[in-house]
């Protein structure tokens, strides 16, 4: 199953996907716009990630393809899914570049939450942002009706200084009010 926005199509990661994965998971400026830890990425690390990615429900992550070119552009994903409560993580990386600013960020969170909230009947969904991350922070909170919810002082450490942890989410009925505007 294809998950579809305007712009794009969120599909499964394949094989060949992994060379241009690689070479943006070892990119420093991708990197320093997402939280966690960052080391080099061998083509067998990557092979590696793959495999337990399919093996694990929980923890879904998808490649972001261009609708008219059909070119991997990125990666989405919903992650730490609780079944129970309805919720999970959500979290977008575009590659670098002219990618940018043309929309399939939004989009992609836009197709992201009408799959979680409408086919999957979840609750609600978070992220957490890097504070200087302000371009991500604007389109979750601009452009897609997420709220800011909470901040952690001093949680990630870049360039020799710590930085807060934002942590921005939408709840059902946010949703669904964002969507008739």
């Amino acid at each position: 199953m294809y998950i579809c926005g305007k712009l794009v199509t969120l599909r499964a990661i394949e094989r060949e996907d992994l060379s241009l994965l690689q070479l943006w998971s070892n990119a420093p400026e991708i990197a320093y716009m997402l939280g966690g830890w960052h080391f080099p990425s061998s083509a067998l690390m990557m092979e590696k990630w793959l495999t337990d990615l399919q093996a694990d429900p929980l923890n879904q992550r998808y490649a972001i393809e261009t609708k008219l070119q059909k070119r991997l552009i990125g990666t989405a994903n919903l992650v730490n899914i609780n079944w129970k409560d309805r919720n999970a993580c959500t979290g977008v990386m575009l590659g670098p570049g002219e990618i940018k600013k043309q929309g399939y960020g939004t989009d992609t969170v836009i197709a992201l939450m009408r799959y979680a909230f409408e086919e999957l009947a979840f609750e609600r969904l978070d992220t957490t942002i890097i504070e200087y991350n302000q371009p991500s922070y604007r389109m979750y909170t601009s452009s897609c009706g997420w709220k800011e919810e909470g901040r952690k002082k001093n949680y990630y450490w870049r360039k020799n200084r710590f930085w807060d942890q934002i942590i921005i989410g939408i709840n059902r009925d946010d949703y669904f009010t964002f969507m008739e505007k």
